[in-house]
C-alpha cells in the first residue's frame, strides 16, 4: 500500500497520507507532543494504521541511509 502522496493540487504538493488531505507532518507533531498513533488515529480517521506504519518505516530507512552517507562522507 502506498502510504505517502504528494500532488500539487492537494495542499500545494504537501506530503500527505495517501487517498487523504491529512499532511505527514501531523503525525510528527503529534508524536513530538507525545501523544500515541491511536490518538492520532482518532482524530483522522482516513487515515488507515497501515499508513502510519508504512510513514514510520519509511523515515526510519530515511534516517538509516541518511546516517549511512554521513559516515561515509565526513565533512
Amino acid at each position: 500500500m502506498k502510504a505517502i502522496n504528494s500532488d500539487p493540487e492537494i495542499l500545494g504538493g504537501t506530503l500527505v497520507f495517501n487517498g487523504t488531505r491529512v499532511p505527514i507532518k501531523n503525525l510528527f507533531d503529534y508524536l513530538e507532543t507525545g501523544e500515541t498513533i491511536e490518538e492520532f488515529l482518532a482524530d483522522f480517521p482516513s487515515v488507515a494504521r497501515d499508513q502510519v506504519l508504512g510513514v514510520l518505516a519509511f523515515s526510519q530507512q530515511i534516517l538509516s541511509a541518511s546516517t549511512q552517507l554521513l559516515h561515509e562522507n565526513p565533512a
